[in-house]
């Protein structure tokens, strides 16, 4: 493979045999052009996690198996587990209308929104900031965020709440305006006390700006050859849900498992998080579920996916069982091949 590759095996926590290594090895290895990192576990136990290549190329920084990542939209899936901690500790409602916690936005929308119809992307919200942040000269100007609320997150809805679908990421500076207000701490601070220290997490956060400043993360390519070309994407901290988290495979793994099969958060929470409110789009909180054929039988899974500049993840757990995949990478990789190689690795956890 290209550059340097670092293979670790978790067998102390019963994780695969050398044979069942080697397989995945050479999934990862017949997908070429793969920089990055691969995982493969099931349950809280890690069998496989391979680094290819280099993390950052123009100063010939190894690909490590916790090399951080910046996550992209998965970060709306880490935004949706601090909302329902805060629904169990029972100071937010899903399904109050969001005027009850910001009593400031446009009070004709904010009496037919809540938080659930802003974090299943059915909440008719435009999104507003996305054409802000084709301009590049905007992508780097941070702004309170209630004045990011009233720039991007307050036109006119597209549609009555609840009745339609648009991926628009003005939901989530309302949902994060709102986290702050009933909180009274930084999104980024509530992440360090609700996630990152009870599960001991050595390798994730929220970041602001361009991800490249953070210590021990991947740089994020256009493409690396002939020559490595630098494809940041600065997010804002407004927008630090809809993109903002950075992580590891090792720490998403251990994450995932303490969401879906541990006690994060509430059984209440935790059906909530998982159930589709948008069949046509599978859609849950902050995420997908879907129904796919995996191992050989119809499964159903959360089926995470994200990406932002050079970045490329995706992240899939099946809920009966636990088996979990988990691909990080940092150089525009082809989505199709990203894709193709997550299924061969989830379907290959099953055969052995």
């Amino acid at each position: 493979m290209h550059g340097l590759k670092i293979v670790t095996m978790i067998l102390a926590l019963g994780g695969a045999a050398p044979c069942m290594a080697q397989s995945y090895h050479d999934l990862v290895d017949a997908s070429k052009g793969f920089n990055g990192v691969a995982l493969v576990g099931t349950g809280g136990h890690v069998g496989f996690v391979e680094g290819v290549g280099r993390a950052d190329a123009a100063n010939g920084v190894p690909m490590l198996p916790n090399t951080r990542f910046e996550t992209g939209s998965v970060s709306k899936w880490i935004a949706s587990i601090v909302i329902l901690k805060l629904v169990d500790q029972g100071k937010l409602d899903l399904d109050a209308p969001i005027s009850r916690y910001l009593p400031d936005y446009r009070a004709d929308t904010g009496a037919r929104l809540t938080l659930r119809r802003l974090m299943s992307h059915s909440s008719g919200v435009p999104n507003q900031i996305l054409a802000a942040r084709k301009d590049p000269a905007t992508r780097g100007i941070e702004m309170d965020q209630m004045e990011a609320v009233r720039r991007y997150a307050s036109g006119d809805l597209a549609f009555a709440p609840g009745t339609a679908w648009d991926y628009s990421h003005s939901n989530w500076l309302i949902a994060k305006a709102i986290v702050e207000r009933v909180s009274g701490k930084s999104y980024a601070a509530l992440v360090d006390r609700l996630l990152v220290k009870p599960l001991g997490l050595k390798d994730s956060g929220v970041y602001r700006g361009d991800s490249g400043a953070v210590k021990g993360m991947a740089q994020g390519y256009a493409g690396l050859h002939p020559e490595p070309v630098r494809k940041p994407n600065p997010v804002p901290d407004f927008m630090a849900m809809a993109g903002g988290y950075y992580t590891s495979a090792p720490d998403l793994m251990t994450l995932m498992n303490a969401v879906l099969d541990g006690k994060l958060l509430s059984p209440a929470s935790r059906r909530a998080l998982t159930t589709t409110l948008m069949p046509d789009q599978r859609y849950a909180l902050g995420g997908r579920v879907r129904v796919e054929r995996i191992g050989g039988r119809e499964r159903e899974a959360a089926w995470e996916d994200g990406s932002n500049g050079g970045f490329r993840m995706l992240a899939r757990r099946v809920l009966a069982d636990g088996h979990t995949v988990i691909v990080f990478t940092n150089a525009s990789f082809d989505y199709q091949k990203l894709g193709d190689l997550g299924t061969a690795l989830l379907d290959a956890s099953y055969a052995h």
